[in-house]
This record gives C-alpha cells, sequence and structure tokens, in this order.
C-alpha cells in the first residue's frame, strides 16, 4: 500500500497544534501537546487514557482550551463555536460513529449535503457502494463496517479541507478495516482532503500515513516514520504497550504461570439472599441457610483451535455458512441442492439478531468458540457483534477435522463475516463464496487460500431468475468438488518444499530446484506479498516438508510502501513449524512500484530502474536495509529450529552486481551489519556469508548441499 506523504505541499500547514494545554477539573489531560499536519495523512497513535480523543475534541472547540493554540491553514480556531469551526472546513468523524438509527442512510446524507462542492451524496455511493445498496436502510439496522462508511460520508459531505477521524476502525471486522484504511490512503493520495486519524491499530496507523505521532500521558511524545515504528516491536512495547504478543516470544517461566492462572477455569460461588421467596412477613434469612443453598459453577473454557490435517475431511461434511435471519433463503437453497448430490451437509447461522435458528450448528454454539465466550458476540451492538462472531467463527473452523467443503452467499458483510474463517482449511479443501463484491479488488478476502469467489450478478436477495441460475451453479460446482475429493488419490512419492523466487534471483532457484527435485516436489512462489503469505499458509497447513527461501525481498516492499508487501507476520510460520529454515537476503536491493507515475513524491531523486512498462523498480539505501536487517532478525530469534540465513557478498540480485543498475556495495554491506547485530547467533541459528553472487552456482550448489544435511532422504539414484 502507497502511504501518502505527511509534508507540505505549500502555503501554510492544515493543522499545526502548539502548547496545548486541556484539564478536566483537575486533572491535567492534555499536557503541552505539539503537533503539525501539513498535508497528506498524520496518524496519532497511543494507550488508552493518553488523550486521544481530547486532542480531537479540542480541534472542535468541544471542550475547552485552558491555554495553547489550535490553527488551520494559518487561521486560528480560538474562541470559535463547533459550528463555526465545521463550517470553516474541518470534518469530524468521532468516536463511536453517532448515528441516527431512524434515519436512512439516503437521509443522513442529504441532511448534510450542500448545494455545491466536489463531495455529494452521489460521489459517496459511488465511493461506498455498499451504501448505495443500503440507502434505504435505517442507521440501525447497518453493520458496523456500513456505519462507518456513512459516519465518514457523511463528515465528506461538508466538503472539508480536513477530516478528523477518531478510531475509525474500532470494532470492525478485519476485512472492513482494511477497506476504511484504503479509503484514507486514496483521501491521501488525490490531495483534496488532509487527514488526521486518531487509532489504536497499529498496522492501519502506520499503513495509511507516512509518519506517525505517538501520544504518552497527554504529551507527544514523538513523531517517527511509520516504516519505522512498524518494524520495531520493542518500541512498540516500550511506548504503547504493544508488540509483545502470545506469538511473538516464548514467555519466561513465571509469566507463563501468571497467564496459565488467570486464563484456567475457576470455580466460583454463587449465593441467593432469599433462598425462599419472601413475603413482607419473612424474617431475616440466616447466614448459615444462605450458604447451605449456594451452588458452584464453574467456568467453561473455550475449546483451543487446532488445524485441519490436509488429508482430513475427503468424507465429511459440507457446511453451508452465513447469517439465516438475513440469508435463510438463500442458503437453505445451496443446502438442497448440495444435499441432492448426496453429500453430508449442516447449516452454520452466524446470525447476531438473537432470532431461533434451526441449524444444525446454531450462533450460540459459534459464538462459544470466542476468548470471551458468548459475551464476546452477542453485545447488544451490531458492529462489535459481527466483529466478535467473525472471530469465534474462524476459532471455529480451527478445532473442526470434518470439513469436506464450504460454502456461503451475500454481500460484503458476509462475504467479510466468513472469508476469516474460509481461508483457515488447507489448500485443496473446495471453498466457495457467492458475493456481490467478487468482480471487484478480493485480495482482502482471499488472501493466500484457494477460496473461489463467484459473482451474484443481483444482489443476494431472495430467490429470482438471476439468483436462481448462480446460486445453483454455485451449489452444483461445490458438491462437485467435494465429491471428486472423495476419490482416493495415490500418495504422492516426493514431499514437497517451497521455494521463493523473483526474476532477478531466477537462475538461483533453478539451480536449486533442478538439484533437488528428483527427490522433491519443488513448489515455487513468486516473491510478490500473496506468494510469501501461500507459501507459509501450505507450511503451516502441513503440506510442505521444508522451505527454501532465497527471495525475502516482500520485506522491502512492506517497510517502503511497495506494491509486493509482505506483511508483519513474514517468516511466522517458520517459527511456528519450528522446522529447519534455510533463507537468503535474495532481492532485497529493490522496492517494486507499478508505472513511473505511481512512484510517491517523497521517492523523487532516487535510483530506479524500469523493468517493464508496468513495474518500476527503486534502490534502496543503506538506512532502509539496516531497518530490513533489523525487522529480519529479530524474526531468525524467534525460530527454534535449525536456520542458515546466507549474505551474497558477490550481490543479492541480477541487477546488484559489478557494472549492473544497483550494484551498491555500502547498501549490501548496511543489510548484513544489521543482521549480524541483531541475530543472536548460535549452534543452530547461524548468518552464512557467501563471497559469491547469489546467482553463482557455488551459492546454489551450497543452499543444496545445506539443505540436504538437514532434510536426510536418499537421493533418486539410492532409492533406483
Amino acid at each position: 500500500m502507497n502511504r501518502p506523504l505527511t509534508g507540505k505541499r505549500g502555503g501554510a500547514a492544515t493543522l499545526d497544534v502548539r502548547d496545548l494545554n486541556v484539564y478536566y477539573g483537575q486533572s491535567h489531560a492534555l499536557q503541552g501537546v505539539n503537533l503539525t499536519l501539513g498535508h497528506g495523512v498524520l496518524s496519532v497513535v497511543g494507550r488508552n487514557g493518553m488523550g486521544k480523543t481530547t486532542l480531537c475534541k479540542a480541534i472542535m472547540g468541544l471542550v475547552p482550551v485552558r491555554s495553547g493554540s489550535i490553527s488551520f491553514a494559518g487561521h486560528s480556531l480560538a474562541g470559535m463555536s463547533s459550528a463555526e469551526i465545521a463550517r470553516l472546513g474541518i470534518g469530524y468523524v468521532p468516536q463511536g460513529r453517532r448515528l441516527w438509527k431512524s434515519l436512512t442512510v439516503d437521509e443522513h446524507l442529504r441532511l448534510v449535503a450542500t448545494k455545491s462542492g466536489a463531495w455529494t451524496p452521489e460521489r459517496i455511493y459511488s465511493v461506498f457502494p455498499r451504501l448505495a445498496e443500503r440507502k434505504s436502510n435505517g442507521g440501525g439496522q447497518l453493520s458496523g463496517g456500513e456505519q462507518q462508511m456513512l459516519a465518514i460520508g457523511r463528515a465528506l459531505l461538508l466538503n472539508p479541507k480536513l477530516l478528523v477521524m477518531d478510531e475509525p476502525t474500532e470494532g470492525l471486522a478485519p476485512v472492513i478495516v482494511n477497506q476504511v484504511a484504503e479509503m484514507l490512503v486514496r483521501l491521501g493520495q488525490e490531495g483534496e482532503v488532509d487527514v488526521l486519524v486518531i487509532e489504536q491499530n497499529i498496522g492501519v496507523a502506520c499503513s495509511v500515513a507516512e509518519q506517525v505521532a505517538i501520544m504518552v500521558n497527554g504529551k507527544i511524545n514523538r513523531v517517527m516514520d511509520a516504516g519505522l515504528l512498524a518494524a520495531d516491536r520493542d518500541l512498540q512495547q516500550a511506548l504503547l504497550g504493544v508488540g509483545r504478543h502470545a506469538h511473538d516470544e516464548t514467555p519466561d517461566e513465571a509469566e507463563a504461570r501468571a497467564v496459565a492462572d488467570r486464563e484456567a477455569p475457576k470455580a466460583r460461588r454463587v449465593y441467593l439472599s432469599n433462598p425462599k421467596l419472601p413475603t413482607r412477613w419473612s424474617p431475616p434469612v440466616p447466614v448459615r441457610m444462605i450458604e447451605q443453598a449456594a451452588r458452584t459453577v464453574t467456568a467453561v473454557e473455550a475449546p483451543a483451535p487446532t488445524l485441519q490435517r490436509p488429508d482430513q475431511g475427503r468424507s465429511g461434511t459440507v457446511y453451508v455458512c452465513g447469517t439465516l435471519d438475513t440469508k435463510g433463503e438463500e442458503l437453505r437453497f445451496l443446502r438442497d441442492i448440495i444435499k441432492g448430490h448426496g453429500l453430508r451437509v449442516a447449516m452454520v447461522d452466524l446470525s447476531t439478531s438473537g432470532k431461533p435458528s434451526g441449524a444444525e450448528v446454531p450462533p450460540h454454539a459459534v459464538a462459544g468458540f470466542h476468548p470471551r465466550g458468548s459475551a464476546g458476540v452477542f453485545t447488544g451492538d451490531r458492529g462489535t457483534a459481527v466483529a466478535g462472531m467473525t472471530l469465534a467463527f474462524e476459532r471455529w473452523m480451527m478445532a473442526r477435522t470434518d470439513i469436506a467443503g464450504l460454502i456461503g452467499a451475500g454481500g460484503s458483510g458476509g462475504t467479510a463475516l466468513v472469508a476469516p474463517a474460509f481461508r483457515v482449511p488447507p489448500v485443496g479443501v473446495p471453498k466457495l463464496i457467492v458475493s456481490t463484491v467478487a468482480s471487484g479488488n478480493t485480495a482482502q478476502y482471499i488472501g493466500a487460500s484457494d477460496i473461489t469467489m463467484m459473482p451474484s450478478v443481483a444482489d443476494v436477495q431472495g430467490i429470482n431468475s438471476i439468483t436462481r441460475e448462480v446460486l445453483s451453479n454455485a451449489a452444483h460446482a461445490l458438491a462437485a468438488m467435494a465429491k471428486a475429493r472423495q476419490v482416493v488419490k495415490a500418495e504422492a512419492d516426493r514431499p514437497a518444499i517451497g521455494l521463493t523466487m523473483f526474476g532477478v534471483t531466477t537462475p538461483c532457484v533453478q539451480m536449486v530446484t533442478a538439484a533437488l527435485e528428483d527427490d522433491y516436489d519443488c513448489l515455487v512462489f513468486h516473491a510478490t506479498g500473496t506468494g510469501g503469505r501461500a507459501m507459509e499458509k501450505l507450511l503451516s497447513s502441513g503440506m510442505l516438508t521444508g522451505v527454501v527461501d532465497l527471495t525475502t525481498t516482500e520485506v522491502c516492499d512492506m517497510l517502503a510502501g511497495g506494491v509486493f508487501a509482505a506483511d508483519e507476520t513474514r517468516f511466522d510460520a517458520m517459527i511456528d513449524s519450528r522446522a529447519p529454515y534455510i533463507g537468503a537476503c535474495g532481492a532485497l536491493d529493490m522496492v517494486n512500484f507499478n508505472a513511473p507515475s505511481t512512484v510517491p513524491e517523497k521517492y523523487r531523486g532516487r535510483l530506479f530502474y524500469e523493468h517493464n512498462p508496468q513495474i518500476t523498480l527503486m534502490r534502496t539505501t543503506a538506512e532502509e536495509n539496516a531497518a530490513m536487517g533489523r525487522f529480519i532478525g529479530e524474526k531468525l530469534n524467534r525460530m527454534n529450529g535449525v536456520v542458515r540465513f546466507f549474505l551474497p557478498e558477490g550481490g543479492v540480485s541480477a541487477l546488484d552486481a559489478p557494472g549492473k543498475p544497483f550494484w551498491d556495495p555500502a547498501a549490501d554491506k548496511a543489510l548484513f551489519a544489521a543482521l549480524e547485530a541483531t541475530v543472536r547467533q548460535t549452534a543452530n541459528r547461524q548468518l552464512v556469508r557467501v563471497p559469491q553472487h547469489i546467482n553463482d552456482p557455488e551459492f546454489a550448489a551450497l543452499v543444496v548441499k545445506t539443505f540436504r544435511s538437514f532434510h536426510a532422504r536418499p537421493t533418486s539414484a539410492k532409492r533406483a
């Protein structure tokens, strides 16, 4: 994702806060806050209670300012009312959305629309097509994501020059979070509206802005590069209390005991002050009777998630998944067709309305898999309820070992609800979603899985001449895939391994593959972000024996904002697997962008290479290489299996060699030095400096020799 710049395009800064002090009674909420937003998007992050919402309210004139100044485009906001500030050109998206339940989507928008200006209700509907589909629905009938879209649209209709957003992704499903983040990036890139984002989600905050301001105890502690903050877990932990999660490090013994004590089910006594129904003449109940009538209740622990193995579910159950309170007719239509093929079928109801369900798997059975149990799903608020059910359904799916196939149908909300769980089963298990959003950008739904998405053409709303054809095709297709999977397949004679490759590392990967393919089924993954995630998913699913991760270039794009970016989970599958890991610095010399016109303004003047008219490569600097070295090094430190990570001193790609465009020994030296300074080397975890170029035969031969030393297996000649 290309982050918009947070710099000046000329003229006064959009927002300038100086020495701002705000009190609530005797409590000093904001303590000399200094903050400047030139133009673009600026994120502000911090723990709860640090003053982030108070900062928003101070800008909007909703709380009195004791001292200091707030300037908007050079104009002081001192003494102005909230209405005057809004008319001046500042839009506000408050925490909690604050919509009217009785007003429809269209009424919300028409209420604030102006006769002139770039933003109109029609433009809002084009930016948020889901709102156009729901324009006649009341505010209380919208999902959390739809409510947030409406709150943003309502603010944009004021045609603001500055948009202040307080926790825009709070309580949203992960897919909807990505959509909101992409919208913020577009706003910053288009340049019509500057944005101040108050956000607790570090991933979102760092992805939408180039710079992030960190608020600690009512002050701006520092403003830093978003890429550096995203990669620095220690700093996140120190300043924000995040960064060390359960999957990041192995806790020490004392910490593990404390966690176990907190999470273990505990028995508790429940006392009734009146064991018998009292009357006005009833005497006080003796303590002895209250104690005797007390009952013991033991909390029930949610089952621990377990991943389905690739060979499971061949003769299991096809699950038809969705919200039966809104899509019952359509889901039952799918079920009946699949059942007609002689397959075992069960319906999974993901409704959060609390209505009665006739499904084989009712909502409360899924909700029980939420970390907080059903209370984490049935909250009474639609947005948080859907987010809770999304998480619970994903954990429910992890516990299944009988999945023969999955199918769902719905709009954007329904698709976002089922997609994370559909990504859980291994590659090969049939997964199909009939969706209104299947003809657009589906990457956020599919991820690295093999989900099939079928456009619904018409909205999934009742059975009509169009939906009958589309849903029938989907049901028959899913049934055919599930039945074909029941056929016993011959056991593969070679274990599968994963290799990562880019065009500039192709010679190396081809030589390694040629040396191993007689003994291993070599699966090559193109390192385009999705490729790395796909390889790691297969490893997590138990479908790979090992990996030869020679091309780690996706880290470049993640830290610099390129188009082929990994995410922060890169390498985590190798960490969890505890299997031997072989990796290298392949193509860490380049960041990928699309056509030259798409390169962010901040990179003008850098060294570029036009790979083709659609792909532009940018040489990484020593500073960027050092950041990548630290990120990769920290991941290597968390691997408990045998690790060999190769540093090819002769160059890390076809473009990084003497006489080639990206040859820069100083930048490579910074990469290698950062890795060596970060990695805690042991007998099992080693960095290996190699004098050759990554595409030299000697380098490939060393990789093959190292791989075979960790994966003892007779060669094809010996087997013959």
